[in-house]
């Protein structure tokens, strides 16, 4: 609820500090006193839109300031807390707003400074202001919508369809970027799989360009690599003159001289260590001869073979080793994409799936949706009859939504409020048609019938009264009363039947200090609060039959606030 209201240099205000409690509080006063100035602060306070017409003659800014205190559970604190402008365990809220004849407007929230649209989003779900300046929640489609959806108690089941459609929007953009990649996939693919090919027929082996570089050269000499090896076989082996029967001859003298001086068995040692390396290389030599032949086949095969690698590793990679990566990342490429068409298939049936499960819970919403708009209607036509707004007609439409959108966030459902001020016109949105206090008396309809659901904390009425009076004034004041059990409620009125009603009642009276008019506000003691009602009775000239009128009237609404309901 507000708790606190001061007011600096605004309009005909020049310092005014006004404390409120909880219940039905109503704003009384001749007319031009600057009751609609109360009404005017509250508004730019919670995101109106500001003039420098609005400060005061001969001032530079005009301060605003509201204090407000919330149940803990209430959404704008969770708000708050999100963007850091409240701490966890925190109910209240400062709202400051600040108007410069420079142009250098400030808005503080919880003593920070803030964004005035900050304050806008605010505004409809902490104030609800009903009159000739208003900022009326009810009137936006949005907004409308809630209100049906808390009057049927739907939001349990408009949770689930919500679940469900943000499961459908999820795999529907998961299908359109699968498409997308598969689509430019499928667009290389004939590449992929050209290169792929390419590579895997080759049947290219790590290292084989390095073997056949070595065999090559081998057939390239194979003559001359056959005489040398001759020649070196004859010279290890061949004949008494070879390294061989050399050694040998050599071995024999060593053995004569070692069974005459022993020292020279070392020597033994050494000569036989030549020998068997020799002998098995000469082995090397013969067999490596019977290998070496000339084959011109091969060697053409060779060639042929290494100009083939050495074409496609110049066209992926540079090497052989890079190109057998490239084929490995090329065979993972095309199989992913025969997986992604899989995944693809198993996306398009679960978005079937999902969206079956969408078009059930729509469905289903829908039908709550135009039941609870039937009760709706005859709810709100039985206040307003109440309120002898007989001749008026109002429904509750429930209308597909508009273009291609088939669902939304809140199903597939458009919500209207439509009205007829006359007979025989036809219904037409309620913003569009209904006066300033047709509106507000719609709107008192809407708040009392809704009242256990909408979760405004204030609601502020400014002479939702006008034209009416008798018994029809009396009902407006019971009906602002009975709102006052679930909202704050403060009310401009010119109405004594409206003023009785009220748990306080505050007077808003102009004063002439030093030339200069300003307007105050007082809480109305007992006796000033029957002699103010015995005022909006009698008008110029109070008699004591009006006082007694209206202290019958106070006594009379205090009894019924008295009774259980």
């Amino acid at each position: 609820m507000l708790t606190e209201l001061r007011i600096s240099n605004f309009g005909v205000i020049e310092q005014l500090a006004v404390r409120f409690g909880s219940g039905f509080i109503v704003f009384t006063g001749e007319t031009g006193a600057g009751k609609s100035l109360l009404i005017d602060a509250v508004t730019l306070l919670v995101g109106g839109r500001a003039s420098t017409d609005q400060i005061r003659a001969q001032s530079d800014e005009a301060d605003l300031e509201a204090a407000f205190v919330l149940p803990s559970d209430h959404p704008i604190l969770h708000l708050l807390r999100t963007k850091e402008f409240a701490r966890p365990g925190e109910t209240d809220i400062v709202i400051r707003r600040v108007i410069s004849r420079t142009g250098r407007n400030r808005t503080y929230l919880n003593g920070n400074l803030c964004p005035v649209h900050l304050l806008e989003e605010l505004g409809g779900a902490l104030v609800d202001v009903h009159g000739q300046h208003e900022q009326q929640s009810l009137l936006s489609s949005g907004a409308q919508l809630e209100a049906l959806d808390a009057f049927g108690r739907l939001h349990a089941l408009r949770q689930d369809y919500q679940a469900a459609y943000r499961s459908w929007q999820e795999r529907v953009a998961e299908r359109e970027t699968l498409t997308a990649h598969i689509a430019q996939r499928r667009e290389r693919e004939d590449l992929l799989r050209f290169q792929f090919q390419e590579i895997s027929d080759a049947a290219v082996e790590a290292g084989e360009d390095a073997r056949l570089e070595q065999e090559r050269p081998r057939l390239m000499h194979s003559q001359q690599l056959g005489d040398l090896s001759d020649q070196l076989h004859e010279l290890l082996y061949a004949g008494d003159q070879g390294v061989l029967s050399l050694l040998a001859s050599a071995r024999k003298l060593l053995a004569k001289m070692v069974s005459i001086d022993r020292t020279a068995v070392e020597w033994t040692r050494v000569v036989e260590d030549a020998i068997v390396p020799l002998r098995d290389l000469a082995d090397q030599i013969r067999h490596y001869r019977d290998q070496v032949e000339a084959n011109p086949a091969r060697l053409m095969e060779i060639e042929q073979r290494l100009d083939r690698l050495h074409r496609l590793s110049k066209k992926y990679g540079g090497s052989l080793d890079a190109m057998l990566v490239l084929q490995d990342s090329l065979r993972v490429q095309l199989a992913q994409l025969d997986t992604a068409e899989t995944r693809l298939q198993d996306l398009a049936s679960a978005v079937e799936d999902a969206a079956r499960r969408v078009a059930e819970l729509a469905g289903r919403l829908s039908r709550k949706r135009i039941e609870a708009a039937k009760k709706l209607t005859t709810q709100v036509t039985k206040e307003l009859n109440a309120l002898r707004m007989e001749r008026t007609r109002f429904a509750v439409e429930v209308l597909p939504l508009p273009g291609e959108a088939s669902y939304g966030q809140m199903g597939h459902d458009a919500v209207e409020f439509v009205f007829s001020a006359n007979p025989g016109e036809p219904l037409k949105p309620l913003a569009k048609v209904a006066s300033g206090g047709e509106l507000s008396r719609v709107m008192l309809a809407l708040k009392t019938i809704l009242a256990e659901s909408d979760r405004v904390p204030v609601l502020i009425f400014d002479e939702v009264d006008a034209g009416v009076g008798g018994a029809v004034a009396e009902v407006m004041g019971t009906r602002l009363r009975d709102l006052s059990r679930h909202h704050q409620v403060l009310c401009v009125t010119h109405l004594p039947q409206v003023g009785s009603q009220a748990h306080a009642h505050y007077l808003v009276e102009k004063q002439v200090r030093q030339q200069r008019t300003m307007t105050q506000v007082r809480l109305l003691t007992e006796r000033e609060r029957e002699e103010e009602v015995a005022r909006m009775l009698a008008g110029v000239t109070v008699t004591d039959r009006a006082r007694a009128a209206a202290a019958e009237m106070i006594g009379g609404a205090k009894e019924r606030r008295a009774r259980p309901d």
